[in-house]
């Protein structure tokens, strides 16, 4: 059976860093399961719900990002909009976690550092996010490095509060992921970790939606999309990543 409650404890050690992940929204597609196997690096297994794969876009906004508590802000670096695809994995069918298609942010530096550090697919984007009472609008078009377009447009109400995922629930297996995967140039496996309270999460319906960083990653939207999800957001520890 694969432990996914271990990986919602916090690691040992010291962490890296600091973030404040804000005004989150989650959207998921399922896709077919052979379809995201191809696109994953050896090691790494699709991980499944009740059969079910899963495709993710989720817009937000970092905040408060610093290596310690202690340092101010740094300009450029500290804050800034985001907005991810990604899927969901397991490593040798355990150790549940996040493979990303894409991370697409408003700032040259933290993608520049992103590429470099953390061999994420980090992209250079332009974006904006406003919220006026119970309804958010992302905005977002891809300039750097290809694959272009890319671009999100996003207009969301916010719901119901529903509280933290239950465990074994399928809210618990779309938002509650700790642990992420990335493939350096030779295509070696690393794995990173991060630590924060549950997720305040709350219904949510789509008003408007026009996305092309989906189908940038390979995949179609054109199917029902699933009930999002939204969340004000957690405070976060950032862990190294780690070759496997």
């Amino acid at each position: 059976m694969i432990d996914r409650v271990g990986p919602t404890l916090r690691p040992e050690g010291p962490p890296q860093g600091y973030h404040q992940w804000r005004q989150l929204s989650f959207l998921h597609w399922e896709v077919p399961v052979a379809q995201v196997q191809a696109t994953l690096p050896p090691g790494l297994q699709v991980d499944t719900f009740e059969g079910r794969a899963f495709v993710g876009l989720v817009p937000f906004t970092m905040q408060g990002i610093r290596p310690t508590r202690f340092l101010p802000p740094v300009p450029g670096l500290s804050a800034f909009h985001e907005t991810n695809v990604r899927t969901y994995v397991l490593h040798e069918g355990v150790a549940p976690g996040v493979w990303f298609y894409s991370l697409d942010a408003a700032s040259s530096v933290a993608v520049r550092a992103a590429r470099w550090g953390w061999h994420l697919p980090y992209f250079r984007a332009d974006m904006r996010l406003e919220q006026a009472g119970d309804r958010l609008r992302y905005a977002s078009t891809r300039r750097w490095p290809e694959p272009l377009p890319g671009e999100l447009s996003l207009e969301l109400r916010v719901g119901d509060r529903l509280g933290p995922a239950e465990p074994g629930s399928l809210h618990h297996f779309l938002a509650e992921r700790y642990l992420l995967y990335a493939a350096d140039p030779s295509g070696r496996v690393w794995r990173g970790a991060v630590h924060h309270p549950p997720y305040p999460l709350f219904s949510a319906e789509v008003l408007a939606l026009r996305e092309g960083f989906v189908a940038a990653a390979g995949f179609s939207t054109e199917g029902p999309a699933l009930p999002p999800l939204y969340s004000p957001g957690v405070d976060v520890e950032v862990f190294p990543l780690g070759p496997l």
